[in-house]
């Protein structure tokens, strides 16, 4: 089965045609070096449909293995991944595509030199570009790479499906793909740099189960954006102040926590929430204390308290002295950096450890 839809996708690209199986299919295109190294990780993917060996960025129609091997053809050794964006998003398989690579490297990848095993991102839409480009960005400020990333970001061109022998090398040679793949030294570079690193994501969502918040790391400014309301946006990153009385949470009785809107870190709980009679949620002490920084915050209004979320540096609010016996303060939060869980949620957020806190 899988041949026939192999035969199929080369017979549309080599006629020009537009090889998709289905309408809502689309492609994706990437360089890493030797394709027979680039098939594999993402062929197991969830709603990847195929992944075709292939040269592109060239200018000779239909070159063979052995003129790109030459390297004065201008293509790369590359992989179109055929998918469904419905499953599987283009974001992941950057996610994928960066840790196969060395992006420092401008002369080839590993054991295999020059210009024909360079990396590069093929972009077929502008939304693609977009988003390859903002995850080198963030890969480069990450500092996981010492180097500068090298690796471009290029339109995409005719592609040419490779020789049927070097699809699914990996199935058809298993033994000789192993030998060459750990010769190559691309595994143990690949573990160097990435052991260690399971939690970290180029794309991450804005909030975050529990399980996840120690690990946090930050969205671009662009992203965060798109991910938060224009008063979340407004209040977290730009010190803003919603509304009193006009805000979600001010008299939100149920029990339950308040995390960080951005990084999903717990803040606040309900056992703590008291009616200040102000408008915004009120708290007599934080859940978890070290999740909360103290700034000094000079104003029209003097020097107050200002708080901060410590993972994600949410602003979040103020806290006053004013507040009820036993702690005498007031942690004065706005709505719009909270999200709250129901304790009946707890456990399938990935806060269950807190549900002890309600149990009579």
């Amino acid at each position: 089965m899988k041949l026939a839809v192999t035969i199929i996708i080369l017979t549309f690209m080599l006629t020009g045609g537009i090889a998709m199986a289905e309408d809502r299919y689309e492609r994706a295109t990437f360089a890493g070096g030797c394709f027979w190294c680039m098939e594999k990780p993402f062929e197991h993917l969830k709603g990847v449909k195929e992944v075709i060996s292939g040269y592109t960025g060239g200018d000779k129609k239909n070159p063979t293995y052995e003129e790109v091997s030459s390297g004065n053809t201008g293509h790369r050794e590359a992989v179109q991944v055929i998918y469904d964006p419905k499953e599987v998003s283009y974001q992941e398989l950057l996610e994928v595509f960066w840790r196969q690579i060395d992006p420092t490297d401008p002369g080839g990848q590993f054991v295999d030199r020059g210009s024909q095993y360079t990396t590069a991102i093929f972009y077929h839409n502008p939304e693609q570009k977009k988003l390859a480009e903002e995850s080198k960005r963030i890969l480069e400020e990450s500092g996981i790479f010492k180097r500068p990333i090298v690796t471009e970001i290029l339109p995409a061109t005719e592609f040419y499906p490779a020789e049927e022998y070097h699809q699914d090398y990996y199935k058809k040679n298993p033994y000789r793909y192993r030998i060459y793949r750990f010769g190559s030294g691309r595994d143990r570079f690949l573990e160097s740099v990435w052991k260690g690193r399971d939690d970290f994501r180029i794309f991450k969502k804005a909030t975050t189960k529990k399980n996840d918040w120690r690990h946090f790391v930050k969205p671009s400014d662009e992203e965060l954006k798109k991910l938060l309301t224009p008063m979340q946006y407004r209040v977290t990153q730009k010190n803003g102040t919603e509304p009193a009385f006009h805000n979600e949470y001010w008299d939100n009785h149920k029990e339950g926590i308040y995390v960080d809107v951005v990084s999903g870190e717990p803040l606040f709980s309900s056992l703590d929430k008291f009616d200040s009679g102000t408008g915004w949620p009120s708290f007599s002490r934080p859940l978890e204390p070290e999740n909360i920084v103290e700034k000094d915050d000079w104003g029209f209004f003097g020097k107050r308290t200002e708080v901060r979320s410590r993972h994600a540096d949410s602003h979040l609010g103020h806290v006053f002295k004013d507040g009820p016996p036993p702690t005498g303060l007031r942690y004065c939060i706005n709505s719009a950096a909270l999200r709250f869980i129901p304790k009946e949620d707890l456990e399938k957020e990935g806060y269950g450890e807190y549900l002890r806190l309600f149990k009579k």
